[in-house]
């Protein structure tokens, strides 16, 4: 008769390992945190990141003390955004280029900005799997973003996740976008360098990326440039430097590049690498790499006092006693939405009572 082994046996209470390591959340004090976040412990920044996503007051409460505490030992970082089409290969190059980071001694987060996640409820470094290899190391962190939230929810916390990131003593931070969209201005107002990834034999119709993008690029990398498709990463490189130089001069002083890039090859990598820490070099000496942080501060501030009040106005009584009708109003034409938008924020400014 087999023996059994209770530890094949499932977990009657899947829930109780996540809500132990709830109640161990809860149970540590700011100073805790920072001082294991500072020593370079990735459980105590997972958990400070778990804090900084988390909706609710006590957490937020914690999050901020945190960060705050955080932010002296931050900024030491930098900071690179990468974009692409899905398909373009991605996770698959951001984990060749930190293996080959984590080789010069660096140590290596990757942070996802997915604003799709609130429509899926997935994540697009959901699946760890994708980037194994570079997970299981111990001088990389690979976090996805919260699944379920806006875009500029999303951006915010990943802002704030970057901070703590730096302050564990993480000197490279990739920002990895789910594709083509909205998110790559977010992620390039929150990164040092944005590099677009592209693939071979899609030069003609330009894959659908925007000219917004392409103009945000300070670099862009032909990836999967192996095999049968050499010469058609060869005809899009030069395609796209041609018309880089269409583009206006960028105030970095910075001239972006066209590069071909094979995860599977390791092609590329080490060039890649070589002009990011020239374009930091440049723009260090001609001070724009850090007129470009306080410029990101700034836009930061700006974006969270909007947030702050979009909160404030629909938590507001009066706004939610007086919402629907003024919906109904405009919608069967009594008021344009300007007069509505006119009526609810008097309400807001008179009433002045939050929940």
């Amino acid at each position: 008769m087999p023996v059994s082994d209770h530890h094949t046996h499932p977990n009657v209470n899947p829930q109780l390992s996540e809500h132990l390591a709830q109640r161990k959340l809860n149970a540590l004090l700011p100073e805790d945190h920072v001082a294991r976040l500072l020593a370079g412990d990735r459980i105590a920044l997972s958990r400070a990141i778990t804090l900084v996503e988390s909706s609710r007051a006590d957490h937020q409460e914690t999050a901020e003390k945190i960060v705050a505490q955080c932010l002296p030992h931050s900024g030491k970082s930098l900071r690179i955004g990468i974009t692409g089409a899905p398909g373009v290969g991605k996770s698959t190059f951001i984990e060749t280029f930190g293996l080959y980071l984590l080789s010069q001694g660096r140590r290596v987060a990757v942070l996802a900005v997915d604003p799709s996640s609130q429509v899926s409820k997935g994540s697009i470094l959901g699946d760890k799997t994708r980037m194994f290899e570079l997970a299981s190391q111990p001088g990389a962190f690979i976090r996805p973003s919260p699944s379920g939230e806006s875009l500029g929810g999303v951006a915010r916390k990943t802002r704030e996740a970057i901070l703590l990131c730096e302050a564990a003593g993480f000197d490279v931070i990739i920002i990895e976008t789910v594709g083509v969209g909205q998110s790559e201005t977010a992620v390039h107002s929150m990164t040092d360098f944005f590099l677009l990834l592209l693939l071979p034999g899609a030069g003609d119709e330009l894959q659908g990326i925007k000219r917004g993008i392409v103009e945000m690029a300070d670099l862009i990398a032909i990836n999967k440039a192996d095999g049968e498709r050499k010469g058609l990463a060869m005809r899009a490189k030069r395609e796209y430097a041609g018309a880089l130089h269409l583009f206006p001069p960028k105030s970095s002083g910075w001239e972006p590049q066209t590069v071909l890039c094979s995860a599977i090859e390791n092609l590329g990598i080490v060039e890649i690498w070589k002009l990011l820490l020239a374009y930091q070099e440049l723009t260090s000496k001609n001070a724009y790499f850090g007129h470009n942080r306080t410029q990101q501060a700034r836009y930061w501030l700006h974006e969270s006092i909007h947030a702050h009040l979009h909160d404030l106005f629909y938590r507001n009584i009066a706004v939610q006693e007086h919402l629907q009708a003024v919906e109904e109003a405009v919608l069967n034409g009594s008021i344009t939405p300007f007069r509505g938008a006119a009526m609810l924020m008097d309400f807001f400014l008179t009433a002045g009572k939050i929940e």
